[in-house]
């Protein structure tokens, strides 16, 4: 079974400066510890949060401040603008009716921006013996 992708789950956006953290909700049920996340959890300010100053030329802010830099670019605040789902997920394995999140799914910011996960959210642990 391909490894669910988990509440804090390490996301790094192509266009920005820094990670940031998947938030899954409890609505979705629990496969671990962690509250797993399916292919749905991709809304902006709920699951996806910004990724620090944001350096694509399509996003609004970075235009403006760019343009008023004489064509320097300026990175403005993220503010991720995520519509569709994550792709692919795993459809042979379901989680609150919809395919999970896996290590390998994308999500599509408007602004250009893909996003991919960097670290799932949760580790196998095995004892040494």
């Amino acid at each position: 079974m391909p490894k669910c992708v988990c509440a804090g789950a390490t996301m790094k956006c192509s266009f920005g400066a820094a990670p940031s953290a998947l938030m899954v909700t409890p609505e979705n049920r629990v496969l671990e510890v962690m509250p797993g996340a399916n292919i749905m959890d991709n809304k902006p300010l709920k699951n996806i949060m910004p990724f620090g100053p944001c350096s694509s030329l399509a996003y609004p802010p970075t235009a403006a401040a760019t343009a008023a830099a004489f064509g320097a670019l300026t990175p403005m605040p993220c503010m991720p603008s995520t519509i569709a789902p994550w792709v692919p997920g795993d459809p042979t394995v379901l989680l609150a009716n919809m395919p999970i999140l896996t290590k390998d799914s994308m999500l599509m910011c408007i602004w250009g921006g893909v996003i991919t996960i960097q670290q799932p959210g949760q580790v196998k642990v095995e004892a040494m013996l």
